[in-house]
């Protein structure tokens, strides 16, 4: 099998074909972590659509602060920058669909370029056979004179060998590798992510979410199946997942419970971690 070609800023910059996103663009052959340098630029002023990208990372984090596995030369990690402009819709409403916009444009972008079809795990996890081989990682603050950003932080695993995960890690993740016949180009996928977020993010602030939610719906593997739904501080929430509600959440039945004479009204979840159980 052929070697993955190398992340250059000139290989990434030959296909794009974005607006604003990817204009500025910040390559490491290994750093801590993207999100935490996109961040950082984000309170320094850097412009909307800035992107880091990594080779590595040393300290890569998905949600909760847990390590993400990152080695060298065969994954993608990247952060990007996003200011809101001009918004027809809640900024409530935007950022929470901000994690779910990325899955899609993510899903949709591997699919054009590995030709690899993807389910989405509520609300921020790629999925292929059940395996994870991506996460998003979304985070958000105000800078300069107090203008609200969000840090979009993609990890994926793109050309890993399945025998290169660690122990721990080796029965619930999986890579596009193992799913193509080549390995997948890095620059390729990412110029195509972007420009795919960019699309979804336009769409998004201007027409709202509703084609956004049927495409999400569409891909979801949550929906419909039964969950455990974490919610902090020892909380948990046992039932069937229906619906995507029009702010993103996750609308989740709780399982009966024969103490109750009536049926338990639906709760929407808007964050927490979710597990999904065996039907």
């Amino acid at each position: 099998m052929s070697p993955s070609v190398p992340l250059t800023i000139d290989n990434i910059r030959s296909t794009l074909a974005t607006t604003h996103l990817g204009q500025h663009l910040f390559l490491h052959r290994e750093i801590a972590s993207t999100n935490s340098d996109a961040m950082a630029l984000a309170q320094a002023g850097s412009a909307h659509g800035t992107v880091v990208v990594a080779d590595s990372q040393t300290a890569g984090r998905g949600r909760q602060a847990r390590a993400w596995f990152s080695p060298p030369d065969v994954n993608l990690y990247c952060s990007i920058l996003i200011r809101p402009a001009e918004l027809h819709i809640p900024m409530a409403d935007w950022l929470s669909w901000i994690p779910l916009t990325a899955a899609i444009a993510s899903a949709e972008a591997i699919h054009t370029v590995a030709g690899v079809s993807l389910s989405l795990k509520w609300p921020n996890d790629l999925l292929l056979n059940g395996k994870k081989v991506g996460g998003i990682l979304c985070e958000s603050g105000t800078g300069l004179e107090k203008q609200t950003y969000v840090v979009i932080g993609l990890g994926l695993n793109v050309n890993v060998p399945q025998n290169s995960f660690p122990p721990e890690l080796a029965p619930i993740a999986g890579s596009l590798i193992e799913h193509t016949d080549r390995p997948t180009d890095r620059n390729r996928l990412l110029a195509q992510l972007l420009l795919d977020l960019e699309q979804t993010l336009d769409e998004l602030a201007s027409q709202g979410p509703h084609r956004l939610m049927h495409a999400y719906t569409t891909r979801c593997a949550t929906i419909g199946r039964p969950v455990r739904v974490l919610l902090g501080e020892g909380r948990e929430l046992v039932g069937i997942a229906q619906a995507i509600g029009r702010d993103g959440a996750l609308h989740v039945l709780p399982s009966a419970d024969p103490l109750q004479r009536h049926a338990q009204p639906i709760i929407e979840v808007r964050a927490a971690d979710v597990i999904h159980l065996r039907e």
